[in-house]
């Protein structure tokens, strides 16, 4: 959605420069950055405009950069932790890709709830009571760089799934 932080995520773990601004669509045009993960290891990010309900349909930017997101091999559902129902919020983005393309519902993904600099700890605990038991998500504030390294490290095993890596996704907050 908008105002997730994309922009503010994608600046922080890459030498991109986004433009960013607190009001909805504030990135226009989708954006690039190289995420460096270990020596000699990186991937591009791109963040593109935020998806609205009904985007499928071309409301806000529409279907323009859904079109993107087919040519990206793991999609980063990144969400913010101010919306009270993510799981509502999260089903929703999950549709219009759906409905926009539903080969895109089968990408490897990964659902990443941003701000939690934001909330207490028990706002916290009440916002993961909402989400699916079976979706793997990880909890950061791109601003405090909190949770990046395990971000990162969790895109890469979904770029490259036949890599090891030891440590494992943590679902707690």
């Amino acid at each position: 959605l908008p105002n997730a932080g994309k922009s503010t995520l994608l600046s922080v773990l890459s030498a991109a420069r986004p433009k960013i601004g607190h009001y909805a669509f504030t990135t226009l045009v989708p954006n690039l950055g190289v995420v460096s993960y270990q020596p000699q290891q990186s991937f591009v990010m791109a963040d593109i405009p935020g998806i609205i309900e009904g985007a499928a349909q071309g409301k806000g930017l529409g279907t323009r950069f859904l079109r993107h997101i087919e040519r990206t091999k793991v999609l980063l559902f990144l969400i913010s932790s101010e919306h009270t129902d993510i799981k509502a919020t999260y089903q929703m983005l999950q549709k219009e890709l759906q409905v926009h393309n539903p080969a895109l519902c089968t990408k490897p993904h990964l659902l990443a709830i941003n701000k939690i600099d934001l909330l207490t700890p028990a706002k916290l605990a009440q916002r993961k009571k909402t989400l699916p038991p079976d979706t793997p998500f990880l909890a950061i504030s791109s601003l405090k760089k909190q949770g990046l390294v395990q971000l990162k490290r969790h895109l890469w095993q979904l770029l490259h799934p036949t890599t090891h890596i030891p440590h494992q996704i943590s679902q707690d907050f």
